[in-house]
């Protein structure tokens, strides 16, 4: 038994040995192992926290990691394509503006020979109407007498020629129509001629004028061309200056007839207000006096105004207020004062639209007249503005005429809607 026991582990010492030496083979790969844990600990402290820190963040959406990537691919072709779009649109605008001033060097260079540079200067006097939009519109036989004693002044349509043809058949149905400004209390008309353009209407009208009214009244004379199921449409008109004229004898002549006027001088009353400004407290100070000789909008003869004031900036509304209501009255006294808020940067792009309106219970309230002053006023208005702004802290009191709503808002055109904040793309 015993030399059994002693002769196993003999017998199997060469295999011992053969494990034994094969032991060694296994050291490598312990040997890589530990390597690539030293390479490891070489990284970059700060990289390896982000690297963390952005694979902990994406463990935290509640998708698969695909579909988190595919958003962010997303994302950034949305942006690409955004960057794309505005810098093309900022080539077509660039390319466009260089068209049109290529076009306008076209424009403003026609005509020029090359040889010399007078016509551009002072043109010779048949070439003044070269190229202008003016065309004949016919002319006009009127004559005006006035009698003193019956303060009545009779015009008279006698006959026109040449009118210019407002149908399509290469003719016009002219009539006339007459008024006297700026009261314009009765206005006149002419039979309606068919199918002609010299008519010949030999007919009178006379209309009640003191002579010192008449001095500073216009006499309008409008031929229009009439239409049954459309707006008739205006030929010309002739203006005569009454006070020009010798009324020692009876006036008949001819005359061409105008372009008519886009605005009828109406008198529509006058209003008085102040303005201050104080550039260190950007304060502007607009107090409403008085008007006088306002436009009748009731049927009693009378109206009941009150006055709208409103500041606009870089054409848009800004601010407003109004003052009370006077009852029944032409000439109402206000004396109320409005102080707005202005910074002497605004200053500069504000305009002032003052507005005397007639209140009506039951119905809509109507538009007596109106003024803006102003840096893009012009006349008495823009005078009345640059004394303000020349005389800080005075009060500037001054008169001004009122005008249709419709000329000053012609003028002053007003952007409707605010400008809406810029949107991202994305």
């Amino acid at each position: 038994m015993t030399s059994v026991h002693s002769s196993a582990p003999n017998s199997s010492h060469p295999r011992h040995n053969a494990s034994s030496s094969s032991a060694p083979t296994r050291h490598p790969v312990t040997i890589i192992s530990t390597t690539y844990a030293s390479t490891n600990t070489t990284l970059n402290p700060v990289a390896a926290t982000i690297v963390d820190f952005i694979n902990h963040l994406l463990d935290q959406i509640p998708l698969p990691r695909w579909a988190v990537y595919t958003i962010f691919a997303a994302g950034a072709l949305l942006i690409l394509l955004c960057c794309l779009c505005i810098c093309i649109k900022c080539c077509c605008r660039g390319k466009k503006k260089k068209r049109q001033q290529k076009k306008d060097e076209k424009i403003n260079l026609k005509g020029v020979n090359g040889k010399t540079t007078a016509a551009l200067v002072q043109p010779d006097v048949g070439d003044v109407d070269y190229g202008t939009t003016k065309k004949p519109r016919g002319k006009l036989l009127y004559s005006l007498e006035y009698n003193a004693t019956a303060s009545e002044l009779m015009v008279g349509i006698k006959q026109a020629n040449s009118l210019k043809a407002m149908d399509l058949g290469g003719s016009s149905d002219p009539y006339v129509k007459v008024y006297i400004i700026p009261d314009k209390n009765k206005t006149c008309e002419t039979k309606v001629f068919r199918n002609t353009l010299s008519p010949a209407f030999n007919e009178q009208f006379s209309f009640q004028i003191s002579k010192a009214s008449l001095l500073k009244s216009t006499a309008v004379m409008q031929v229009f061309d009439f239409n049954r199921f459309s707006k008739h449409n205006i030929i010309g008109e002739l203006r005569v200056q009454l006070g020009n004229v010798d009324w020692n004898h009876v006036i008949e002549e001819w005359q061409d007839l105008a372009e008519p006027a886009k605005f009828e001088e109406e008198n529509l009353g006058e209003i008085c207000f102040s303005l201050r400004y104080v550039p260190t407290a950007g304060k502007l100070t607009v107090v409403i006096l008085e008007a006088k000789n306002l436009k009748s909008m009731d049927v009693g003869g009378a109206s009941d105004p009150y006055v709208k004031v409103q500041l606009t900036l870089d054409k848009r509304k800004w601010k407003k207020r109004k003052t009370s209501i006077k009852k029944k009255t032409l000439n109402p006294y206000y004396n109320e004062s409005f102080t707005f808020d202005v910074s002497f940067e605004q200053i500069q792009r504000v305009n002032l639209v003052i507005s005397v309106w007639d209140y009506d219970t039951m119905t809509r309230n109507d538009a007596m007249g109106k003024i803006f002053l102003g840096c893009d006023a012009a006349g008495n208005q823009l005078r009345h503005w640059a004394d303000m702004l020349s005389n800080p802290r005075r009060p500037v009191a001054q008169w001004h005429s009122l005008l249709s709503a419709q000329q000053v808002n012609s003028t002053l055109v007003l952007k409707k809607k605010l400008p809406l904040p810029t949107k991202l793309p994305f």
